[in-house]
């Protein structure tokens, strides 16, 4: 099959979106698939150290974003972008963004007369306020009126989780566009081969300042203030000043990264809790492997690919309750959902020192990270392009998709 992966994010930018999109067009080459890559240019300046990653990859003319960290706004000739899609007998177009390069993706599909299909990645009722100029101003049925809009002229969708496909059938948004969920993965051969020896370890937690006897609350991801960071540093302080042994350390950079870097110093608890700064993704997993517990108290995520590197190596999970971590984090079995920051306050108190059960919780969550490899990823997300195939023009349903999903179990 010819796949082509459209995004408005990619290398050398780092998220979720353009870890999903590299993880796809690998699993699917190697699958024996051809797929290209549309996005957006990157800067006069980059250079990829890695030129594997821009083989089968167009880049279009774009522009820097007022908004966001490293982001860039297309502004993508259809022309030029159906003449190399056809170059590569195209056959099916998987949107991984819903605004230039997705309207980009949804005019060459029609012009080339193949289907065109999206993953829906992000609530944007969750962000808007936090990226637009007085977006605090702005009603959230204007927002939900845009999301239906920019995403209305998709085939179909897929949908990283049950929330996501929850939030797509209300009456308000797409529920007629049919959809199957297919849960991100993570490249867990990739990620857990690199065993972490008990001497790294040690010589990371001393590298932190963190001594062996201490529990460490682990966050990874953007330090900014969607995450609900502030609310996870207030959570954190208060755990690390009543638990003499315990220690928090924050990965990520971001908006909120310099702010509570501020309130740590102002507050002495600079040799508790630790900020990293970004760490580049193939050195994570030693820090993944140096921690205790996993913490988020995010409430905006579609389907965390954090949590799921956790789970890997075999770490306890503390979060928020929320509908996207349905599919991973359970009760007493691998971790806790917590209803309020308080409550997830009270659930790490009792944990912090408990090294038998954090060991129980984490080995059952490397038992459920099974259930999310990439390699199934990608057979779900092949048998979900065979039956759009199948049925385009015609229409497709909930229940064609569902079932082509549910069959490579």
């Amino acid at each position: 099959m010819n796949i082509a992966l459209f995004s408005d994010s990619y290398l050398p930018t780092k998220s979720g979106v353009v870890t999903v999109v590299i993880q796809l067009k690998r699993i699917l080459e190697t699958m024996g698939h051809h797929v290209v890559v549309v996005t957006v240019s990157a800067g006069k300046k980059y250079v990829n150290p890695e030129p594997a990653f821009e083989e089968n990859v167009l880049r279009v003319k774009s522009i820097k974003a007022p908004v966001g960290d490293g982001q860039f706004i297309g502004r993508p000739d259809v022309k030029d972008i159906v003449k190399y899609l056809k170059s590569h007998n195209i056959q099916i177009i998987h949107s991984h963004t819903e605004f230039s390069m997705g309207k980009a993706a949804i005019k060459a599909g029609k012009i080339m007369g193949i289907p065109v299909i999206a993953s829906t990645h992000t609530m944007w009722e969750d962000y808007y306020r936090y990226y637009l100029k007085l977006g605090c101003l702005i009603p959230r049925s204007i927002i939900r009126k845009v999301v239906r809009k920019v995403y209305k002229d998709f085939y179909a969708f897929i949908n990283v989780s049950e929330k996501a496909r929850n939030y797509f059938k209300m009456p308000f948004m797409l529920p007629s566009t049919p959809s199957a969920v297919i849960p991100n993965a993570t490249d867990s051969e990739k990620f857990a081969s690199k065993l972490c020896s008990p001497e790294e370890k040690s010589a990371l937690r001393k590298k932190l300042g963190i001594s062996e006897n201490d529990t460490v609350l682990l966050y990874v991801g953007r330090v900014v203030e969607e995450k609900r960071l502030s609310e996870l540093y207030d959570i954190a302080s208060s755990v690390v000043r009543q638990k003499e042994n315990v220690k928090a350390v924050f990965i990520g950079s971001g908006a909120m990264e310099k702010p509570l870097r501020e309130r740590c110093r102002k507050e002495k608890l600079e040799d508790k809790i630790i900020f990293t700064g970004f760490i580049d993704w193939t050195k994570l997993y030693a820090y993944y492997a140096m921690a205790d517990i996993f913490i988020t108290a995010s409430l905006s995520e579609m389907h965390s690919m954090t949590i799921l590197e956790a789970l890997i190596l075999e770490k306890a999970v503390v979060c928020r309750k929320d509908t996207s971590f349905s599919d991973t984090v359970f009760n007493g079995v691998n971790g806790y959902l917590a209803d309020t920051d308080l409550e997830m306050h009270s659930i790490l108190l009792g944990l912090c020192g408990k090294k038998d059960e954090l060991a129980r919780l984490g080995k059952e969550g490397g038992r459920i990270s099974r259930g999310f490899s990439l390699e199934l990823h990608g057979k779900r997300t092949l048998a979900f392009y065979e039956k759009v195939l199948e049925k385009f023009p015609s229409p497709v349903t909930d229940e064609d998709l569902k079932c082509a999903v549910s069959f490579t179990l």
